[in-house]
């Protein structure tokens, strides 16, 4: 007899505590085998493909696509041992820990599914799935107005209390849109979307009530804008950053790219030599490469440099990593920015692939511009930004000359160094732009 199997959306790992469903993999009916992804999900980070761990024959879905859920919500239930999958297995023989928060636990035992008294299954039938998550309540819809609950609140995602927090929603009086009564943050911005009651005029009162706000459109903050929100709000609210610049002749630096594209082989990007000049900089000045352990009250160096950069997508901004940057020279350093570049762009970047950075290298000079004060991306200490390159008078052996300009930046943590170190690094990067062979003596 077949077993139904009900299978959660699994923590996605790095912190994250709900995902949209982007599109369905499977339908109702459809046969699935052992580790088959089921469905596609759009997390603050990547788009990542779910693959669930039991074989048989889907008999439920839960979810709409545009629909966002929590991490721990239901997304399919299977019937185990139904069908004619090849690899469809008993329940503790299921696949291993795929993702984060889920795959067979062998120390439980089988749980049996309860079928409610007067509604029981024929022999041989699969036990009923539970109910879809119901979808958010419109626009229009008033607040909750269910007599204020004593006891824990049902909400998983921290990230749904902060919003109610940061908005001052009681959550005691929502009515929770998710299974088994779980408030959804779609709960709590229906709250936010709902008319205000209107103020009742004192006996007497004077003057007319006051004009409505004016409409206008309103852009959710949430998924990966509202992530990089959070993030550098809190980078604004814990780190003392300041900033210094330089201007530097890069002459030199784009006739020494020049002639190692001119040999043949993989070509050199701007950014790859931007960034070996970095890694030797850090090298010099390991203060940079470092974070702020608060709980500690520690400052950490950390041993090796994991190079973030700026790439605008479709989706907005995002920072992949270039890990242990330090190890690489100008050619692998270009294959692998082309690399990550091109998986941000087709939003498939793993979030391993968004994370651990030690140092950030942001060229803004792509966007047409000379300058920027970045905000540093927390927890790290440095970014080095770089501006447009661009053909400037310029003062060269003393006489005035027309030479290719670029203006630097670096935005640091105060608390790691003084400026003394902040400008002796961009000052060792200025000189390598200027003069590529200063770096040779650093390789």
């Amino acid at each position: 007899m077949p077993q139904v199997m009900e299978f959660k959306l699994p923590d996605l790992g790095e912190g994250l505590t709900e995902a949209e469903i982007v599109r369905w993999l499977v339908a109702v009916g459809d046969v699935v085998a052992i580790d088959q992804p089921v469905v596609e999900v759009e997390t603050a980070k990547a788009m990542v493909e779910v693959p669930c761990p039991y074989g048989g024959v889907v008999t439920a879905r839960f979810g709409e696509e545009g629909t966002e859920l929590p991490v721990g919500a239901p997304l399919i239930t299977v019937a185990v041992g139904a069908g004619a999958a090849p690899e469809a297995e008993p329940e503790d023989s299921g696949s291993g820990n795929v993702l984060v928060g889920y795959g067979t636990d062998h120390s439980r035992t089988a749980r049996r599914r309860r079928v409610r008294p007067g509604s029981a299954a024929p022999a041989g039938a699969a036990a009923p799935a539970p109910a879809p998550i119901a979808t958010a309540p419109p626009a229009t819809a008033p607040v909750a107005t269910a007599p204020l609950a004593t006891g824990p609140v049902a909400v998983i995602s921290p990230l749904v209390r902060k919003l109610a927090r940061d908005h001052g929603i009681d959550l005691r009086g929502l009515s929770g849109s998710g299974p088994e009564g779980l408030i959804l943050r779609s709960d709590v911005e229906a709250a936010l979307r709902a008319p205000e009651p209107a103020p009742v005029a004192a006996p007497g009162a004077l003057g007319a009530p006051a004009a409505a706000a004016p409409a206008g459109e309103r852009v959710p903050l949430k998924g990966l804008r509202g992530v990089v929100a959070e993030k550098l709000s809190r980078s604004r609210r814990e780190i003392p950053d300041a900033t210094c610049w330089v201007d530097a002749d890069a002459t030199e630096l784009m006739a020494a790219r020049a002639a190692m594209n001119a040999v043949g082989g993989p070509k050199i990007s701007v950014l790859a030599l931007l960034a070996r000049i970095c890694t030797a900089a850090l090298a010099k000045y390991p203060e940079l490469n470092s974070t702020v352990d608060l709980a500690a009250n520690e400052i950490v160096r950390l041993p090796s440099v994991h190079l973030g950069f700026a790439a605008q997508t479709e989706r907005g901004l995002v920072v992949p990593v270039v890990r242990d940057a330090q190890a690489r020279n100008p050619e692998s350093l270009s294959a692998e920015f082309a690399r990550l570049t091109e998986l941000a762009r087709a939003g498939k970047l793993a979030p391993a692939d968004l994370t651990g950075g030690t140092f950030t290298l942001n060229n803004y000079g792509v966007f047409g511009v000379d300058g920027s004060t970045p905000i540093i991306n927390h927890p790290e200490a440095a970014m080095l930004g770089v501006g447009r390159i661009m053909a400037k008078p310029w003062v060269h052996q003393g006489e005035l000359a027309v030479r290719q300009v670029v203006q630097l930046s670096l935005t640091f943590d105060h608390r790691v160094c003084d400026g003394g170190t902040a400008g002796g690094f961009l000052r060792y990067v200025a000189d390598c732009v200027e003069s590529p062979a200063v770096l040779l003596r650093s390789l």
